[in-house]
């Protein structure tokens, strides 16, 4: 199942050994290598904080994320397959969207991933006040997307609309 990304923010962290909440997850680590949601930033009171990996996930509910108790959050620096990820602090929202042969096309404004494999399926790009008065916004599948850096993500060329043949009326 798709959801947008304002799903996955501050959501509660749910324990099955305590039956309650014991952190929030504030903001996704999204790997810019292959656009997939790998873990989450949380803050407890008792630690600080801390990230929930994708993988300690036992079950996402309309409450929060349901995990095994609260060592199932680790500490950044433990954290050595990831540095690099977390080093970059990527994030979405914001980046300027461009094709292949440098149109600018916007920026993204939301995206959407799938719940069970963790990773961003379509990236959603607006455009500027004055052109989405007639442009509108635009859905960017992740097949479509060529190469993404820290200030931009690259797309192939969208298709031209064509707009329906004229006829003459038939006298």
């Amino acid at each position: 199942m798709l959801q947008l990304s304002s799903y996955f923010l501050n959501r509660s962290v749910l324990s099955l050994r305590t039956g309650g909440a014991i952190a929030v997850a504030t903001q996704p680590v999204i790997n810019p290598n292959n656009l997939k949601i790998e873990g989450f930033y949380c803050s407890t009171a008792q630690k600080g904080s801390l990230i929930l990996l994708c993988q300690d996930i036992r079950e996402t509910l309309p409450d929060g994320f349901v995990i095994d108790d609260l060592e199932r959050l680790a500490d950044p620096e433990d954290l050595v397959r990831l540095k690099d990820v977390l080093e970059l602090n990527f994030d979405l929202i914001g980046k300027q969207v461009v094709t292949i042969d440098k149109h600018k096309v916007g920026k993204v404004s939301d995206y959407a991933v799938d719940t069970s494999s963790m990773y961003v399926q379509k990236i959603y790009s607006t455009q500027s006040i004055f052109k989405s008065l007639t442009g509108g916004s635009l859905s960017i599948d992740r097949t479509q997307v060529q190469e993404v850096t820290p200030r931009k993500i690259v797309i192939t060329e969208l298709q031209p609309k064509n707009p329906l043949p004229v006829t003459a009326p038939v006298a």
